[in-house]
């Protein structure tokens, strides 16, 4: 086991007793989510991350489960000294509803009847598997998310955490991702699914309890090859297989056996899936994402959807990837800004397509990392911020000043509101002309910050102004602190 590991890890569950109202009308009870978690919640209940996993993910992101030879599918990203740090922030996976690894899906037992849903199951959306989502973080106590991270479908629970629940999520990484479901993303989608239930073993989804078990394997399989392609890019294949021949050295001319080493690797990689993957909930999911489209069908612009998130995003695109190109997260970055909402759009510069966030290391984490040690101007600034009354001398501002040894004095009115601000430059001015009250020195127009700017765009505002401290204000413009040009020169940096 590496050192920077999560370590041994395992998958709990929580049951939900009560009735889920689903998006569509329908409704679920009880159901059960698997999850598994990676690091301590601190005492603050403020360092929790949540993992969104992609179509065939499951909630076993990182470490080892006892026995197994390959780590959670994310491990390059979560552990000790990664971009989530497991000895500072708490990470959450949850499988998702309708998923076949723990959490309730077509395969789970319908109390009704006592046997698997199969597609009694009830149609489910992205929304639905953030609301289950949700009551999880309920359960283990969490009504703030640190960050929503995930990729691809995950990329969609991470953009539906932010509309769902805007004032819960502080930071978000949607990747490789779009707002909505395109008609070449839905046109895979559909011929995927078509594989399965083309299969005769899929029996209208009634496979379940077999002896011996015989599972719609070709279709799913075919279904999964299908897909896998979409995840690769054309370079990445040729780099990878090129027209190298499997285990010959001539054409075989037959159809027995495979030619080409890609072909080999497609049919590896299909097999694998039937063996840890159900058809039908693969059919629920893929009708989930095709169904996710945050302007509800047109009728909303894309902007108008995100209004009302408060959320700091990094969204990132694969330069490679065509399932969803990066145009696609270039419309998300613009729809956000549109709102003037803090996002970054970063593009990851990579040969593998569309499963380049799982597989390059050093770009990702870096660039996350980067955006999730970002401080706001409420992570540096002073608290304890000493103000004198509009009205007061100057003589009274100079006492302040010496006891307390501060620099720079808000002024505050009648309310408590912010009405201007004197520096000890202005105090030394005033003995000089012997002026005795504060209005004849203190600076009216103000240059402020709130809680939730970023600290790089604090100092911008300082070095334009040629000031070395802002206070800071809340909505109703009342000083809850100040932050100086010698609290930030330490933490400013710049995500390129």
């Amino acid at each position: 086991m590496k050192r920077e590991s999560a370590g041994l890890v395992e998958t709990k569950c929580h049951p939900i007793p009560e009735e889920i109202a689903l998006e569509h009308g329908g409704r679920l009870a009880p159901a059960t989510v698997a999850y598994e978690t990676y690091g301590k919640l601190n005492r603050e209940l403020s360092n929790a991350i949540l993992i969104c996993h992609a179509l065939s993910g499951d909630a076993h992101a990182a470490g080892w489960h006892k026995g197994e030879e390959k780590p959670g599918w994310w491990d390059i990203i979560i552990g000790p000294g990664k971009a989530l740090d497991t000895d500072n922030f708490f990470v959450i996976c949850s499988n998702v509803l309708g998923g076949c690894k723990g959490t309730t899906g077509p395969s789970s037992l319908n109390p009704k009847t006592g046997k698997p849903y199969g597609l009694d199951f009830p149609f489910i959306t992205v929304k639905d598997m953030v609301d289950v989502q949700k009551r999880l973080l309920d359960h283990l106590g969490i009504d703030k998310l640190f960050a929503v991270i995930g990729g691809s479908f995950g990329g969609m629970q991470v953009l539906q955490w932010c509309v769902s629940y805007p004032k819960m999520v502080r930071l978000a990484v949607p990747i490789a991702t779009s707002a909505y479901s395109s008609p070449q993303q839905i046109a895979f989608n559909e011929v995927g699914r078509r594989a399965i239930t083309s299969d005769p073993d899929w029996d209208n989804g009634n496979y379940y309890g077999r002896f011996p078990p015989t599972p719609p394997a070709r279709g799913l399989s075919l279904a999964r090859m299908i897909g896998h392609i979409t995840y690769l890019s054309d370079e990445s294949m040729h780099q990878k297989f090129g027209r190298r021949l499997q285990g010959k050295t001539e054409f075989g001319f037959d159809l027995a056996s495979p030619d080409f080493q890609v072909e080999s690797y497609l049919s590896y990689h299909g097999d694998a899936f039937v063996k840890r993957f159900d058809a039908n909930s693969y059919l629920y999911i893929t009708k989930a994402i095709d169904y996710f489209d945050l302007t509800k069908n047109g009728t909303l612009s894309l902007a108008e959807a995100f209004k009302g998130t408060s959320t700091k995003f990094l969204v990132i695109s694969i330069s490679s990837d065509w399932l969803y190109p990066p145009y696609q997260c270039k419309e998300i970055a613009e729809a956000l800004s549109a709102n003037d909402i803090d996002v970054r759009h970063c593009t990851i510069r990579s040969n593998y397509g569309h499963d380049a966030f799982l597989l390059e290391s050093g770009q990702m984490n870096y660039t996350i990392q980067n955006f999730l040690s970002r401080r706001s101007v409420g992570d540096v600034m002073i608290k304890d911020v000493v103000t004198i009354r509009q009205g007061s001398s100057v003589e009274e501002a100079a006492m302040i000043m010496m006891t307390e040894g501060v620099t720079h004095l808000p002024v505050t009115d009648a309310d408590g509101k912010l009405a201007g601000i004197v520096t000890a430059w202005d105090v030394s001015k005033a003995v000089a002309l012997k002026l005795t009250l504060l209005e004849e020195i203190m600076t009216r127009n103000v240059v402020i910050s709130a809680q939730e700017d970023p600290v790089e765009q604090a100092a911008k505002r300082m070095n334009e102004h040629n000031i070395s401290a802002l206070p800071v204000v809340d909505a109703n413009h009342w000083v809850i602190g100040m932050i100086t040009s010698d609290g930030v020169s330490r933490l400013v940096s710049v995500c390129r």
